[in-house]
């Protein structure tokens, strides 16, 4: 059938389910964190997900290491981030190497380096322990349900979006598919955490269209993970000739396909990567989903046979999201750019931070669409800057500020472009988050950002 066909679809009423000061579209790290840090803030807030958890690409996709939020030895990321990471660890569902790990010492590397918590952006290796964290995905989902409970906000999963709600240029609220029917979900401010600005594209906000590969994570049980770094780094000549081929099979990697969890004798694969897949079509994902599990049952008969350690692996599961990296970015009030990241410019309204780079509070807000602000990976940048600061600590930092943001506005009466940004940076230090408003020694400071 060509696309061009098309049938009549009458217009019909649609029952309103939630009235909300803010409505949060997406659960994933930055809309969990922009509910939580809106619903703490005083607001009423109604979360809004498609799937029946809580996480996104954390959780879902099980992207199962959390970095990218350390310069040198200064940790950029904390709020919201940070207390999921300390209520994950005390339930023995995240590991965090301790300080002495830190660094380039050989033996801490053998020890820590399976775990994914090294400095992959150092041009040199091996690449050094740093502050970061491995983590379990279901641990991810249990502290997400916990906290959106204590914050007393509603939550609509199983809620597909399905268009926003825009009256005289300001977005009012979203419509979503669920099981009962169409429903629509009204806020006095809209915030578009959904990875791909669905919201903020059906809205009318300017955009452009990124791509990047896709990849269909995994998990292997029955590991012998010491084992298996014996064999690593006591016989390494023989070790890399079956990793290069483990990779061959895969068609696509890391260096390291395989870290360790929480979970003993559980590893986190975090391949195959696939390029030439579009994210927002449906038959790019669905030949994406074949395509990787195939190349999963390739690779695992190999290395069953082949790799010390994995001999009674098996696999335990396919993550339920495919992790899409980059679909449609926002064009906001400032857009982003490589060079901002990689001289690390400090802007005057920064609201939150990755490693070593800023996120101006401009680039969470669309140019022509009002009460509407946009947290996470489609946020205001280049494809090219969006690949190098789409981590999930610097989401869930934004998506903090965001629900700050909105509560803000709501509260003081003031449109989100006219915000005191001064005064948010304030409350969100306050609450224990790191906007960006203190450059560190390394930062790029330019009169034009102000």
């Amino acid at each position: 059938m060509k696309m061009t066909d098309m049938i009549h679809e009458p217009a019909g009423q649609v029952p309103v389910v939630s009235r909300a000061d803010v409505v949060v579209v997406g659960g994933g790290p930055a809309g969990f964190s922009a509910a939580v840090s809106a619903a703490r803030a005083g607001a009423s807030v109604t979360l809004v997900e498609r799937y029946p958890y809580l996480g996104g690409l954390a959780s879902g996709g099980m992207v199962l290491v959390l970095d990218d939020m350390v310069n040198g030895t200064e940790v950029t990321v904390r709020g919201i981030c940070d207390e999921m990471i300390g209520r994950m660890a005390k339930h023995g569902l995240a590991v965090v190497p301790p300080p002495e790990a830190i660094g380039n010492d050989p033996a801490m590397h053998r020890k820590w380096s399976r775990w994914g918590v090294f400095d992959f952006h150092t041009h040199y290796k091996p690449h050094p322990i740093c502050y970061s964290v491995a983590f379990d995905p279901d641990g991810w989902k249990r502290i997400s349900d916990e906290m959106v409970l204590e914050a007393g906000l509603e939550l609509r999963l199983h809620s597909w979006f399905s268009r926003t709600i825009v009256e005289d240029g300001r977005a009012t609220g979203v419509v979503v598919e669920t099981k009962e029917g169409r429903q629509a979900i009204m806020g006095g401010m809209v915030i578009d955490t959904t990875g791909d600005l669905d919201v903020a594209a059906s809205a009318g906000a300017a955009f452009i269209e990124g791509a990047y590969m896709v990849t269909t994570v995994f998990r292997l049980g029955g590991v012998d993970t010491d084992e298996a770094e014996r064999f690593q780094f006591e016989e390494p000549e023989r070790f890399q000739a079956i990793d290069r081929e483990a990779k061959r099979l895969i068609g696509g990697s890391w260096d390291y396909w395989w870290l360790k969890t929480p979970l003993p004798g559980i590893v986190w694969c975090n391949c195959p990567h696939m390029t030439g897949y579009d994210g927002m079509k449906v038959a790019d994902l669905t030949r994406a989903e074949f395509e990787g599990r195939r190349r999963i049952h390739r690779m695992v008969d190999y290395i069953r046979a082949n790799l010390p350690g994995f001999a009674k692996c098996y696999v335990v599961d396919v993550a339920p999201q495919t992790g899409v990296r980059q679909t449609r970015l926002l064009e906001g009030e400032y857009v982003v750019t490589k060079e901002d990241i990689n001289q690390r410019v400090h802007f005057a309204d920064s609201i939150a931070r990755g490693r070593d780079y800023y996120t101006p509070y401009r680039a969470i807000l669309p140019r022509n669409v009002e009460n509407l602000l946009v947290a996470g990976r489609h946020y205001s940048a280049t494809s090219a800057a969006q690949k190098m600061s789409r981590e999930i600590p610097p989401c869930m930092a934004m998506g903090e500020a965001a629900g700050l943001a909105a509560t803000m506005a709501l509260s003081s009466g003031v449109k989100l472009r006219d915000l005191d940004v001064a005064e948010l940076q304030k409350r969100l230090r306050a609450q224990g988050a790191d906007p960006g408003d203190r450059p560190s020694a390394n930062a790029k400071i330019l009169e034009a950002t102000a």
